[in-house]
Formats: C-alpha cells, sequence, structure tokens
C-alpha cells in the first residue's frame, strides 16, 4: 500500500466488532473522507449488527477473511488485548497501516514484537491514546514547550472510579476482569491514557526503575466473581525513576473507597499544571498564582482555527489524527513508542509487586513473556 492517501476516501477495515468497535464506528462516521467498507468478527451476530447499525457494505466472520481483499488502505484492530499482536501482525503482514486499541498488547514482549514488525516493514502503527488529544493535554502541552515550567522534574499519573469494575459492578463483559484475555487490570485499562498522557508531556522519556504495588481487595457481587473468575487488579500505583533528574508517581483505582485522587500533574522548577480540573500554577515573587483556564473555548478554537501546518485541526481525536497521517497530512505522532514505555511501566509494576522490590527497565524487558492467543 502507498502512503500518503490522496484524491479518494480512506477505506478502512475493523477487525473486532464488540464495545469498543461501536466507538470507532461512530467516530469513522463524523470523520470526511473516511469510509468503513468491510468489518469481521467471530461472533456473527455482533459483525452483522455492527453492518447493519454503521451501514458497512462488508460483513466477514474471521479477520482472514476481511484481509483477503485487496481494496483496504488500513486495518482497525478491536480485539481483546491478547489478540493484539497476533492481529497487528496479520494486518501489517497482508501491507497495511494499522490502528490498534490500547493497551498496545497483552505484555511488553508482544508489544515490541508489534513496533518491531511495522518498522521493518515501513508501515504506520498507531495506538489509540485517546488522551494525547483532549484540551487539557494539549493546553499543558503548550505551556511546558513555551518554558512556563521552567526544568520538569516530577509528574502524577492518577486515574479513578468509586466503583467502576468491568462485569464485577455492572458493565461489560467478563473477559475485562480476566488476565489472560486482558492482560492486566485497573492499569491496562485506564492506566493506559493517564501514563501515556503524562509520558507524552514530559517527551517520552528513558525509564531506569520502576517499583510499584497492585490490590484487589474490594468485596464483589458473589455470582459475578464466580462466573468472571476475576484475576486483575482493581488498585495500582508505583513510582518511575526515569533517566536524569526525572520522577512520576502514578495510581489507578478501578475502585477505591475516596471520592477522587486529584488528578494529574506535571511541576518543574517555575511553575505547575494540573490536568483536571485544569489549573495552572506558578509565584512571582511572594506572591502564588492559581490560574485556571476556559478549556471549552481553548478546545474550540483548536478545533476550528488553522493549524501550524496549514490545514484545519489534525489533532482533535486519535481517529481524526490517523486518517489525516495517512493523507500526509501531518506527521503521525510516535504512540506506537509512547505505548511501549506505558507497557514497560505497567509491567515493571506488576514485577515489582511480583518481587517486593524495585526492578530495572532490563530486567522488565528481559522477564516480559509473549501472551498472544491465536486470532
Amino acid at each position: 500500500m502507498n502512503y500518503p492517501i490522496s484524491g479518494r476516501p480512506v477505506r478502512i477495515g475493523v477487525i473486532g466488532c464488540g464495545q469498543i468497535a461501536q466507538s470507532h464506528f461512530a467516530n469513522y462516521a463524523d470523520i470526511a473522507d473516511v469510509e468503513v467498507v468491510a468489518c469481521a468478527d467471530i461472533r456473527p451476530e455482533a459483525a452483522d449488527a455492527s453492518a447493519q447499525k454503521f451501514g458497512i457494505p462488508a460483513v466477514y466472520y474471521s479477520a482472514q477473511e476481511l484481509l483477503r481483499r485487496d481494496d483496504l488502505d488500513a486495518i482497525d484492530i478491536c480485539l481483546h488485548n491478547n489478540l493484539h499482536v497476533s492481529g497487528t501482525l496479520a494486518a501489517l503482514e497482508s501491507g497495511r497501516a494499522v490502528y490498534c486499541e490500547k493497551p498496545m498488547a497483552g505484555t511488553l514482549r508482544d508489544a515490541q514484537t508489534m513496533h518491531t514488525r511495522a518498522q521493518e516493514l515501513g508501515l504506520p502503527l498507531h495506538i489509540q491514546l485517546g488522551t494525547l488529544y483532549a484540551p487539557e493535554t494539549r493546553a499543558a502541552q503548550e505551556l511546558i514547550q513555551s518554558g512556563q515550567l521552567g526544568e520538569i522534574f516530577h509528574a502524577r499519573s492518577a486515574g479513578h472510579r468509586r466503583r467502576g469494575r468491568p462485569f464485577l459492578d455492572g458493565y461489560g463483559r467478563a473477559d475485562f476482569v480476566q488476565k489472560e484475555k486482558s492482560g492486566g487490570g485497573a492499569l491496562f485499562d485506564m492506566g493506559v491514557y493517564h501514563i501515556a498522557q503524562i509520558l507524552y508531556l514530559l517527551g517520552n522519556p528513558v525509564v531506569e526503575r520502576v517499583s510499584g504495588q497492585t490490590y484487589r481487595k474490594m468485596p464483589a457481587d458473589p455470582r459475578r466473581q464466580s462466573e468472571s473468575g476475576a484475576n486483575v487488579e482493581e488498585l495500582g500505583m508505583g513510582f518511575v525513576r526515569f533517566a536524569g533528574d526525572l520522577t512520576m508517581e502514578l495510581i489507578e483505582a478501578w475502585a477505591i473507597h475516596l471520592s477522587s485522587l486529584d488528578g494529574s500533574y506535571v511541576v518543574g522548577s517555575e511553575g505547575g499544571v494540573r490536568l483536571k480540573p485544569f489549573g495552572f500554577f506558578r509565584s512571582v515573587g511572594d506572591l502564588d498564582l492559581d490560574s485556571s483556564a476556559n478549556m471549552g473555548d481553548f478546545g474550540y478554537r483548536k478545533r476550528k482555527l488553522r493549524s501550524d501546518d496549514g490545514d484545519t485541526d489534525t489533532h482533535s481525536s486519535s481517529q481524526q489524527h490517523w486518517i489525516a497521517a495517512l493523507q500526509g497530512k501531518t506527521p503521525l505522532l510516535p504512540t506506537a513508542q509512547i505505548a511501549l514505555n506505558t507497557m514497560l511501566i505497567s509491567e515493571g509494576i506488576y514485577l515489582s509487586a511480583q518481587e517486593r522490590r524495585e526492578v530495572t527497565a532490563d530486567e522488565i524487558r528481559a522477564r516480559s513473556q509473549s501472551t498472544a492467543l491465536p486470532l
């Protein structure tokens, strides 16, 4: 496949028609110059329902059938985490660019395999990291790039649900809480978004050491617990040392007896920024300034005004950015590299909890094992 694609709509095939795919289909429907022309799922009822709802002309009941088409520009992978690597590799081997749901894979080893193969084949690989395009991320990035924070030395990644475990608390399928299919719990489900968001703002620094702990302590409905076989964490926390004098703490909760965790932030020698609710903090002499911002107006201007590359905004959402990059309108953000670093940190927390000590990045990479399931 030749990229960039110009003069016609980008033609997309989607593999997997479950819960997250419904959001993908809806998002594509709102983007100009893109057509979802085929979808596939091993559950015929899911594939048929998606095709009917979104007007998708071709329906398949296996990924292999869809990939035999010769008119697709890119493949969107909406499978369970431990199927990401097999789905992505099959799509790459067919010569197509790949958009893959988060987390990148079930383990760091599988994520690295995906990244390496995409580089070998010279094909774009984009990971769905939706928080990179949020107005608060873009506002924080502007403050950082303009030097308003000075020398950045610490950050915090935080995500909170009072009680929102998939399936156990009443929504979603049991697969989400089964390690053999999902690879992890709160860290892989929600934590990916928040960790990646902070890594992006920090310039995706080199991880040196990780320490952390995971918990599954909150009671659950006995029937749902039994039916699900839930065995992933509902709470994960950690501390990361990057190269240089830079650190990050993190906490991610599917369920916790607290009303909030006060959000993610980045702090430097001259100022600090909190992402939600957005705030900018600095001192001028003896005066401490706490500033809020109108994020609605900021986001509107970013969407409506012309961007630096001379086109309309190409960074309003993950899928809009992906299509714009395939069309050559903007360079593709390094989401695969950021997702790899996110996987390294998450897996480092799991390993640290298992070993009850701090672990090195090299140790995490060496001990990571493939959990890939066949497509």
